[in-house]
């Protein structure tokens, strides 16, 4: 049945579907007129049924950053949130719109999250004390044998005079955590520090001496702080574990698997899902780390480049640097790429990623006998390696799709039984495309680079017999392929070899500098391990059940930072005296550029890595406890260079929540703020900075500089004075170090070098980028 206008009288009629007539129902028609009546003599009331039956707004979250009311400081919580409510909008009862409020932020911002409409936020923006809105960022993650390799030993050293970490609280925000895993037993460990406010939302007595906070911040995800990724868990246990005996993967890795401070309590703070971090949510957990009294923050996550004051861990991280407390967070995974770090704010330690000596083999070997060497975890010890099976390359035909492997795109190509040429990269995760591999029929799987990830290679927990080999490996196996009308092949699992000579090794994937952000600082500031790195994991990778000490290898500088948090909180409890700026000044100038043959550490191309990959080098976690000199810097130092950077007072008051007024502050160049290494733009005019450095060592103690300027000759540095003695700890003292352009003219546009303050004990080095303008 249908509703019809009738020709003769505009009245609609009812008619059935064979449009015959039906009698009208005449108070249906009344109704109807006398609504029609209505409607064109009450407007208002048109109005309303217009926005009753209008399409449903499209909120969102936005994060607002507000002054407190003038003369007034609202202590006290329900002052504050009374106030954060008054900028909501009216709900239809005229209630404060209470129900949109996802957040309200205490410690390290002024200010709230909440859903809003573009139009409410217009309409707030009138609103005093307002000071700026924006939608929220979705940030993704950055996705054992690591402490030998660092020169962490059980009973020496630095482990031994941290006491492993005692009494220092790693703050991790992630994606939850694994409470009963054994990495987080409490067994023989002190209860937390009496500063300890924080809470544990799991039941019952789940957390302990070890893990003594869990808190859920994920607004759109509700519930208890469980791991359902395995991310948290597994930094954790880097970051702090406890030593675990018999620690393997598929029987790979096998040993005592520790974090990097063992004795040190765990608050987990869980930000990220499935569906990625949002920084509404990371900037609460943040907020509520500093008021529980964490000592380190650990942030394996991020997003791109960004200004400072619209950057939510840049504003979290400088409120939890005026608390005294040390923020380490992840590079990112987006190199070799130039220009492609997160994190990059000079009160935040960025960190890259590097390998580790450790290998798990598996050898590609040809029907020609040639072999190349490549990785996986995955090492079945009924795979044939003496038996060569038919060879075939899934891009042979110039598919992009299946040369990647990508799910469904060999169902046209006969892989049936046959090793198999997989492409790494498009998007598609290495394991699933073995998975496409075997779905297939296909009997293993060689996965190549691509080339801009050259040499670099990882051990994955593949679904099949397979290897991962660098892109000069896999051109060749390509070449061999074409060469025959039969090609074959094997792969010959070697299980775990250690003491790889060219570690540490900067790997593709760690995001490189120059800084977007701020070019004038040098970052990333340090690499440490984040390749292939064996931690604590929620369920068993073998799907035992019944396991309880449950490990996985994974890669990412996600695994790099939590190795740097770790050392941050053992030099904190080495020397509970040291600011955030001191330790790490102590970790950067203190770090090496060679690897284990002695030669300087190398990139995924196996040529020297450059200081946009290497930052000050690699971490050195016991000659940063004992560094000679740092480079320290308060939190109100910042602000002149913040001004520096050209950013508005308000936009500054959003970062260090304080009224800032530039115009009575005297800005400085980005280059001269107090940091350990050096970014410079230079063109005709000569620059000169200063630095000022605090005596950490012994009270007489004389440094004599040592000036380093690479290979590409081109640019001239002078220090002055060039010797600095002290005669008591902590005494300060500065130098100026001036750069020119040199008479020689250079074919580059930038040029590397460094600064080494050298006593008879120590050397002082600190990074020098020039960028030739």
């Amino acid at each position: 049945m249908s509703m019809q206008w009738s020709n003769s009288s505009f009245i609609p009629t009812m008619a059935d579907n064979n449009n015959r007539s039906i009698l009208p129902n005449m108070p249906l028609i009344m109704c109807m007129l006398s609504l029609i009546y209505m409607l064109f003599t009450n407007p208002a009331m048109a109005e309303e049924i217009t926005i009753k039956n209008a399409p449903k707004i499209s909120l969102e979250t936005y994060i607002v950053h507000v002054n407190l009311p003038t003369g007034r400081a609202l202590v006290d919580s329900d002052d504050l949130n009374s106030w954060y409510h008054s900028f909501l909008p009216k709900t239809s009862t005229g209630e404060e719109g209470s129900s949109r409020l996802v957040h309200s932020y205490r410690n390290v911002a002024t200010g709230f999250a909440a859903k809003l409409s573009p139009e409410e936020v217009k309409q707030m923006r009138k609103k005093d004390g307002f000071i700026t809105a924006r939608p929220q960022k979705k940030f993704p993650l950055h996705t054992t044998h690591s402490p030998d390799f660092l020169g962490l030993h059980q009973n020496l050293g630095l482990w031994r005079g941290s006491n492993y970490g005692e009494g220092i609280i790693i703050g991790l925000l992630d994606t939850g955590i694994a409470p009963g895993h054994p990495s987080f037993a409490d067994e023989d460990m002190p209860p937390p520090p009496a500063k300890w406010k924080g809470k544990c939302e799991f039941n019952g007595t789940v957390c302990n001496n070890k893990l003594i906070g869990a808190r859920n911040f994920v607004s759109d995800l509700p519930g208890l702080p469980v791991d359902d990724e395995g991310h948290g868990t597994h930094t954790a246990s880097t970051a702090a574990g406890n030593f675990i005996q018999g620690a393997n993967v598929f029987g790979m890795a096998n040993g005592t698997a520790v974090g990097m401070a063992p004795r040190a309590h765990v608050a987990m703070y869980k930000v990220c899902s499935a569906d990625g971090c949002f920084d509404a949510d990371i900037l609460a957990a943040m907020d509520a780390a500093v008021e529980d009294g964490v000592d380190v923050l650990s942030l394996s996550l991020g997003g791109g480049s960004a200004d400072f004051f619209a950057d939510g861990i840049a504003i979290g991280a400088f409120a939890a640097i005026q608390k005294g407390i040390f923020v380490s967070c992840s590079a990112g995974n987006s190199g070799p790429v130039s220009a492609s770090l997160s994190n990059e704010a000079p009160w935040i330690l960025t960190v890259g990623a590097s390998t580790i000596d450790r290998k798990i083999l598996a050898t590609a070997i040809l029907g020609n006998t040639d072999a190349y060497e490549g990785e996986s975890l995955f090492q079945p010890s009924d795979f044939p390696s003496d038996v060569y099976l038919p060879m075939v390359d899934a891009g042979a035909d110039g598919d992009e799709n299946a040369a990647l492997c990508g799910p469904g795109s060999l169902v046209n190509i006969d892989v049936e039984g046959k090793v198999v040429v997989c492409e790494r990269g498009g998007g598609i995760a290495r394991i699933a495309k073995g998975q496409t591999v075997k779905d297939a029929g296909g009997a293993a799987m060689i996965l190549m680079n691509d080339e801009l990830d050259g040499y670099s290679t990882l051990a994955d927990v593949h679904v099949l017999p397979a290897t991962h080999v660098s892109y000069d490996a896999g051109e060749r196996i390509r070449a061999y392929i074409n060469s025959t009308s039969n090609p074959t092949a094997t792969i010959m699992f070697g299980g775990t070899d250690i003491g790889d000579p060219l570690a540490p090794m900067v790997t593709s994937f760690s995001s490189r500098g120059p800084s977007l952000a701020s070019p004038g600082i040098l970052k990333p500031d340090i690499i440490g391990p984040g390749v292939s790195i064996l931690a604590a994991w929620p369920v068993s990778v073998d799907n035992y059940t019944n396991e309880k000490a449950t490990f996985n290898i994974i890669s990412g500088t996600s695994m790099s930072c939590p190795h740097l948090s770790g050392i941050a909180a053992l030099l904190k409890s080495a020397h509970p005296d040291w600011s955030p700026a001191a330790i790490k000044s102590a970790i950067m100038t203190s770090a090496t550029q060679f690897s284990l043959h002695g030669g300087a550490i190398i990139d995924e191309r196996y040529l020297p890595a450059d200081i946009f990959a290497l930052g000050a080098g690699h971490v050195n976690p016991p000659n940063a406890n004992d560094p000679g000199l740092v480079y320290d810097l308060l939190p109100q130092d910042y602000i002149p260079y913040l001004c520096g950077l050209g950013y508005t007072d308000k936009e500054i008051a959003v970062i260090v929540q304080q009224l800032v007024a530039c115009s009575n502050i005297t800005s400085i160049p980005e280059a001269q703020l107090n940091y350990p290494s050096f970014s410079v733009e230079l063109g005709a005019v000569k620059k000169t900075y200063t630095r000022t450095v605090t005596n950490v060592g012994e009270a007489n103690s004389t440094y004599t500089v040592d000036i380093e300027i690479g290979s590409v000759q081109g640019v001239d540095v002078s220090v002055t004075p060039i010797t600095l003695s002290f005669s008591e700890v902590n005494q300060k003292m500065r130098y100026q170090i001036s750069f020119s352009k040199s008479a020689t003219p250079v074919n580059a546009s930038f040029v590397e070098g460094a600064i080494v303050w050298r006593s008879t004990k120590r050397a002082v080095r600190s990074p020098i980028s020039v960028k030739l303008v």
